[in-house]
Parts: structure tokens; sequence; C-alpha cells
């Protein structure tokens, strides 16, 4: 992306001392200091807002010092590093798969089933208005799939197992998409889905998998699960979407940002079609694109 951003200024200044004079200059004190097995300055941290930022459009806040360290810590015993700052320059020489394994540390995959109940219920109402549609829907924060699954759970309720519906179902995260593929859930992590919804579309596992559920066959061949980055150019889709499910993904960005992708989620949605975003996201300042047409649901213009 072609953003500068402070953090980006000091990220090309911390790799661009020597060793001696960048530990010397930004050695850590205080609680960045206490039991690390790591060496964590700050330099370290504002050179991963600049990645991140960079890879995936996330603004991380000063706030996540801590969360930063004991994730990407796991990468540098992965990788055999023993300090971030030479895991983060071996990272920025390479353009290799480790590039995805530091995405996928810092993005964050907080969902539930059926989250945001009124959503669904917008969704299946609009579902209605048109049963006869070919509909297709995208939702682009998967996670591990409980999103995707509420959306086809609800689809199949208001138009039937034979409609003509699919999803495609994207994430930034390979690990999380693997695992949404798979469908594959602990059964007290369905607290969202009711005992009719769960005898439905779900096969209890048994002897060494009880406890555990699988979402049935119908509803995984209805989605097509792949990565995409947002805030990328390269989005494969050839054809419009009915509706859009972003939810809870551009509170990660900042406005730059969140008004190229709602650029881009304009050109790829029908006019009229229904985007669907989080509680804690609103843009009002995107009128000429979106109309609010609901609590946290909009219309594209």
């Amino acid at each position: 992306m072609a953003h500068t951003t402070s953090a980006s200024v000091s990220a090309r200044s911390a790799s661009s001392r020597g060793d001696a004079a960048y530990a010397a200059a930004e050695a850590p004190s205080g609680p960045l200091a206490q039991g690390r097995e790591f060496v964590w300055t700050n330099a370290d941290f504002a050179r991963v807002q600049a990645l991140i930022y960079q890879r995936a459009g996330i603004s991380l806040h000063d706030g996540k010092h801590a969360m930063v360290y004991s994730r990407l810590s796991r990468r540098l015993r992965d990788t055999g590093h023993t300090s971030f700052h030479d895991y983060l320059s071996w990272l920025e020489n390479h353009d290799g798969p480790e590039w995805q394994e530091f995405v996928n540390a810092l993005t964050t995959n907080l969902t539930a089933f059926f989250r945001e109940q009124h959503h669904f219920e917008i969704f299946a109402s609009h579902l209605r208005s048109k049963p006869s549609a070919n509909w297709k829907v995208w939702c682009n924060a998967a996670s591990t799939g409980e999103e995707p699954y509420s959306i086809v759970m609800t689809a199949f309720e208001a138009l039937g197992a034979n409609a003509s519906f699919k999803l495609t179902a994207s994430d930034i995260d390979s690990r999380v998409l693997a695992t949404a593929a798979q469908g594959v859930y602990r059964l007290d992590g369905l607290k969202g889905v009711s005992p009719e919804r769960l005898q439905k579309f779900f096969l209890r596992g048994k002897g060494g998998n009880a406890g555990m559920v699988r979402a049935k066959p119908e509803l995984r061949r209805v989605i097509d699960f792949m990565s995409v980055n947002l805030i990328r150019d390269d989005w494969p889709f050839k054809e419009p979407f009915d509706v859009v499910f972003c939810r809870n993904v551009m509170i990660y960005f900042d406005a730059p940002t969140q008004r190229k992708v709602l650029e881009r989620i304009h050109r790829v949605l029908k006019p009229g079609g229904m985007l669907f975003v989080g509680h804690a996201e609103n843009f009002s300042e995107s009128r000429d694109l979106f109309t609010l047409r609901g609590k946290t649901v909009y219309e594209r213009r």
C-alpha cells in the first residue's frame, strides 16, 4: 500500500542503524524489560506496526505491545531467530510463506454463531423478498466459520435447502480458513445455535469425537472458502454480490483504508445490495456509497 505513517518512518530508521547503535539507542526499560524471553523495544514495535499496516491495512495502536510480543514470540521460536530485530530484518528481505504466518499471528478472530442476531433477522427478510433469485453472498471475515455457517443456515430456513444460493467465505488468515472449511466444533461452543438447528444442521461426534459436532455436507457444499486480502486490488470475483457481510473488520483500519475498502465493496455489490457491518462501525461519511437502512445495515447506492 502507498501509505506513509509515523510507524513506517520509525521502521526505516530502526532498520538502517547498525546493531550496536540500535541496541544502545533502543534498550528496553521498565515493563518492556521484565521477564522477556527476547529483547523487545519501541523500535521493534514500530517496525511491526509499519509492516502489518503495509501487508494487511491493520492499524495497531500503542496499547498492543504485550499482544504483539506474545504472538510474534512464537514466530521467533519457529524460525530460529533470537531477537525481534533479526526476525523483522529477515522478514523484510524475504518474500516467502513466513509473511502469511506473520499476518496470521497478528489478526484477531473473535466470532460466534449468530453473533448480532438482528442481522440474521434482517438478512432472512431480505432473502424472502426475492425467493427465486440466484443469491450470491460474500462473508469477508469468515474466521473459523461460525459466521458463514450461520449465514447458510439462515438462507436454508428462509429459502429452502434447494434454493439457488452460494456463499463466498474469505479471510486473510489461512489457518482459520482451514478450520472453517472442516466445519468441526466443540458442542459447548454452539451456544448461539438452537436445539432445533443443532439437530437439523450438525452431526454429533461419537466415541473419540464425543462432545464435537460437524456441519452437515449440505451446508458446506454451498460455501467457497478462499483467502482474500481486503486492502489488495486482486479480488478474484467475476460476478457481483447481492449481500456482503463485512463485520468487525473495519475497526482495525484507519479512515483512508476504510474508505478504499468501502469503494471496492461498492464495486462488487449489486445496486440495492445489502452491506452488514459490525456494531462498532459507522460509515456515515460514505453516504455517496451506502445508505443506512437499519442498525449497522447499509444499502448500496
